[in-house]
Parts: structure tokens; sequence; C-alpha cells
């Protein structure tokens, strides 16, 4: 049984071989370390791998408060957000550090057991320090990623508000002279079935009032769901084929409905169509950026406790980057595109207690209606 004086003496020669080494296991960290070129901070790399290495020292003497090993935890957290570095650099920086001193303790040659307490004394000196470095890097993390998101919301909601005091007159100012053109060419389709260019027209009407409910919609804090009832899906892509046909056979695009006649939904009919109108749009504006062959798919199927609506397209891939923002209002990847669409889709899915999603790759975009089981 080894006695304190014995101990005490090998941690002298231990320190002393540590002193000695220091410039050598300094130099062979700093040179297979990892460090990004554009570090605000990588002039204090080495300082704090210098600071580091004198507080092993003074754990091993006995002389190292928590405190100390905690503010420069704290320090060190704080520039690697300022520098906005990945938290795995520098935890492997910790690690490297740590590999390369307990690998060379037995050059002390000291006894076994002696060596065995100094490791676990430095390993609990890293352990503690990158605990207290990772906590407060999460802790300010969060915090900037929470202030983003602040400013964020922030944006959006004045951007809404001030949308809204020129929706109130926008809508109102084109709504009535439209609804009045778009009852006229009604009545000229019935008396005269088979003048030209009335569809045409009947379209672009219909286009034209869409747009501008999107951005009554869009100014609204809460949708107005409208009247609910029980109608077939099919019927209603029935619909918006025949409003879209024009622009299916100018881009020869090959449309595939496979709806079952018996596939009904519960809620509004119009507002329905609105989001399915939409999808089914983007789809065609997004196909006309591709070679043939050129294919739009619509599914429905119920799956477990949900009925699901699928509009499909063989069109260029969404950006990964854009996927989580494309339900954002103003959010757009279109050159004149308002980014209010799929927005207001989201917002009347919702109302119904459902939600979309979308999947993209090389070879297929893939928007999800979700509505609860009826």
């Amino acid at each position: 049984m080894e006695s304190a004086t014995e101990q005490m003496r090998y941690k002298k020669i231990f320190l002393k071989y540590m002193v000695e080494q220091q410039s050598l296991f300094l130099n062979e960290w700093y040179e297979t370390k990892i460090m990004d070129e554009n570090d605000l901070y990588k002039e204090k790399i080495k300082e704090n791998g210098i600071m580091l290495y004198s507080f092993i020292l003074n754990a091993i003497k006995g002389s190292l408060s928590d405190d100390e090993l905690k503010q420069l935890a704290y320090e060190v957290a704080n520039e690697r957000i300022e520098a906005n570095i990945n938290i795995g650099d520098f935890i492997y920086n910790i690690n490297l550090g740590r590999n390369i001193i307990v690998r060379n303790v037995f050059g002390a040659n000291i006894p076994l057991n002696d060596i065995q307490l100094i490791i676990n004394d430095i390993i609990n000196l890293f352990d503690t320090f990158s605990f207290h470095a990772v906590t407060r890097y999460t802790h300010l993390k969060n915090k900037v990623i929470e202030e983003k998101n602040t400013f964020i919301s922030e944006n959006h909601r004045d951007k809404l508000a001030v949308l809204g005091q020129i929706s109130s007159s926008f809508v109102h100012e084109f709504r009535n002279p439209l609804t009045a053109v778009m009852g006229f060419n009604k009545l000229l389709k019935k008396e005269n079935p088979h003048l030209k260019y009335l569809d045409i027209m009947d379209y672009e009407l219909n286009q034209l009032n869409f747009r501008i409910t999107q951005f009554l919609h869009t100014s609204k804090a809460d949708f107005n769901e409208g009247k609910r009832e029980k109608f077939s899906i099919r019927d209603l892509f029935d619909e918006i084929q025949q409003l879209t046909y024009a622009s299916i056979v100018d881009e020869s695009i090959n449309v595939d409905i496979e709806i079952p006649p018996d596939f009904f939904i519960i809620a509004s009919r119009d507002a329905l169509k609105q989001v399915l109108l939409n999808l089914f749009i983007n789809s065609i504006d997004a196909l006309k950026h591709k070679d043939q062959p050129r294919t739009l798919k619509v599914l429905s199927f119920t799956e477990s406790d949900e009925q699901i609506i699928s509009i499909s397209n063989n069109g260029p891939a969404i950006a990964s980057e854009y996927i989580e923002s494309i339900f954002e209002p103003f959010f757009t990847t279109k050159e004149l595109g308002t980014g209010i669409g799929l927005y207001v889709c989201k917002k009347i899915v919702e109302c119904y207690g459902g939600y979309m999603s979308c999947v993209s790759n090389d070879n297929l975009t893939t928007f999800n209606i979700h509505f609860p089981n009826n």
C-alpha cells in the first residue's frame, strides 16, 4: 500500500513531465485539430488550448476550482457561437487534446496505479469542461434560433397586417365588376353555346377570382370555412380538368386521375376546390420547365384514420432546403410568384383538421393533403 508521501512524489514527477512535454503536446494538438479558415477566433484557439493545459496542471496539484473551468468553457462557447462554428468540430478538438495527453502519460515512468488515478482526473476535467461548454453553446444557440423565429413571426405578422389593409379595398374594388363580367359571360355561354373563346374567358375569369380570394384569405387571421357538405372528389377533379383543359393541351401534359367514385370528403366544396385547383395549376406550371414526357397524376386513398389526396408531377424537383418553407406566406420560388398560394391552401386544409406535406426528388414532386377519416 503506497503512502500519501509516495503518491505526492509521483504527482510531482508527473507534473514535471507534463511541464517538459507541454510544447510537444500542444503543437501536436494544434497541427491536427479541425479549424475553419473563416473562424473569427482562430487566433485564440491556441491560447485557449494553453489555458486548458494549465488547468490540467492545476487540477493535478489540487488547486483548480470548478468556477475557473466553467468560466473558460463559457468563453469558448461564446466564441464558437459568434464564429458560427459547428459544435461537432469543437467536441472533436476537445477529444483530440484528451487523447494526446492520455496516450503519452506513460512516458512519465511512474507506477500504473498512480498513472490510472491521474488519467481519471484528466478525463474528469475534460468531461466537465465539455459539459459546461456544450451546455452554454446549446443555450446560446437556442436563444439565437428563438430570436430569429420571433423576428420572422413578427415580420410575417406586419406583412399580413399591411396586406389586410390593402386587401379590404382591393377586393371590393375588383370583385364587384369581376362578378358582373363573370355573370354576363355565363349568359353568353347559355345563349351562344358554340361561340368561340367563351370557355377560355371563363377559365381566365375564374383564375382572376381565385387570386383575389387568395389575397383575401391571406389577410384574414382566421379562415371562414363556409358550409360543409359531402361531395365527390372525382367530380371535383373533373371540373378542375375542364377549367385547365386549354393549358393541359397546350403543354402536352398526360393527366392520370385515379380516384374511386365513392371517395367523398366532408368540407366546403368551394374552399377545397381552391386548394386542389391551386395545386393542379402549380403542377402544370412546373411541367412547363420539363421536356416530354410530362405527367400529372392524382390519387386518392384511405390509409389508417386518414383520407389522402395526392397530386404529383414529374417536373423539376423542389430544392430540399425549400421544402420546409414553401407553405410559409410570401415564400416563393417562382420568378413572378406571390408566395401566398400554398399558404392559403394550408390554412384551408387545417381548418378541417387536416394538414399538407410535400416530397420532392428528381423523379417526382408530390403534394399530399391529409384529412381525418370522416
